[in-house]
């Protein structure tokens, strides 16, 4: 679990969440309220969404509560990691945010997946290959 993963306010800017996602080479973000509660989350695509509707209907570019997910689904802390990853692939989801009484407290990527994957697959010592 990533202990603490890149956030942003629900009443932050588009573009504000754009910046966060390439200075953190990540593909999303947990949005939090001011009580450190999760209430969304947000991809590139949802970026990307939000910057087209802003150009077609020619109007500024909004903010992250106008094109985040609401429809969450969360881990908690002791969860078996394989049924998290199994319904990560089912709901084709790349993030699991992790919650604790509503609040955000980490988050399961695919990448980090596959790194502890990787890790625990590949012995220590390459003579062993």
């Amino acid at each position: 679990m990533i202990d603490n993963p890149v956030e942003i306010s629900k009443d932050a800017g588009i573009m504000e969440a754009v910046h966060l996602i390439l200075v953190n080479k990540i593909s999303g973000l947990c949005v939090v309220d001011d009580d450190h509660k999760l209430v969304g989350v947000l991809s590139e695509l949802d970026c990307l969404d939000g910057i087209l509707k802003a150009s077609y209907n020619d109007s500024g570019i909004g903010k992250v509560e106008d094109v985040m997910s609401t429809d969450l689904v969360v881990a908690s802390q002791g969860e078996d990691i394989v049924d998290v990853a199994s319904d990560m692939l089912k709901t084709n989801s790349r993030r699991r945010p992790v919650v604790e009484n509503g609040k955000l407290i980490g988050q399961i990527t695919c990448r980090q997946l596959l790194r502890a994957v990787k890790e625990f697959s590949v012995p220590k010592d390459k003579r062993e290959y």
